[in-house]
């Protein structure tokens, strides 16, 4: 059985990127910690929100790889000393990764009370009509 590929169909020229996209996604491999939200705050940006409740700012990095966002927060363990009878609150790192678009360029990080908001704009490409010439063989 042969597997069936964008590459497949001929009206789909250049798509590649796209199947290699989504196989990427797909291996990312999230386990929902920490929760999250995408919204979209204008017709051109979108705000990604973790949920980074008990991570500081110098816990946390925010970096771009071959076009993904990856979030990755460690906690120092200061749980030495401590005698905990019930310890609900993850205290665990973590790594979130996000496939990135060609134009989406990742804006400006801000922490709010317990929250990690990261802010990403698309540029709008402009409508380019090229006229090809046919010359004589």
């Amino acid at each position: 059985m042969s597997k069936l590929t964008l590459g497949s169909y001929p009206h789909l020229l250049g798509f590649e990127q796209l199947e290699r996209l989504l196989e990427r996604s797909a291996k990312s491999g999230n386990d929902g910690y920490p929760p999250y939200n995408i919204e979209q705050t204008s017709e051109t940006s979108y705000r990604i929100t973790l949920a980074v409740a008990g991570f500081a700012e110098e816990d946390l990095s925010i970096t771009v790889e071959d076009r993904q966002l990856v979030i990755r927060g460690r906690q120092a363990d200061d749980s030495e000393g401590r005698v905990f009878l019930h310890r609900g609150i993850a205290a665990r790192q973590f790594q979130r990764m996000f496939v990135l678009a060609d134009g989406v360029e990742v804006g400006e990080a801000v922490m709010e009370n317990g929250l990690l908001h990261v802010d990403l704009s698309r540029a709008v490409p402009d409508a380019v009509v090229q006229t090809i010439n046919i010359r004589k063989g």
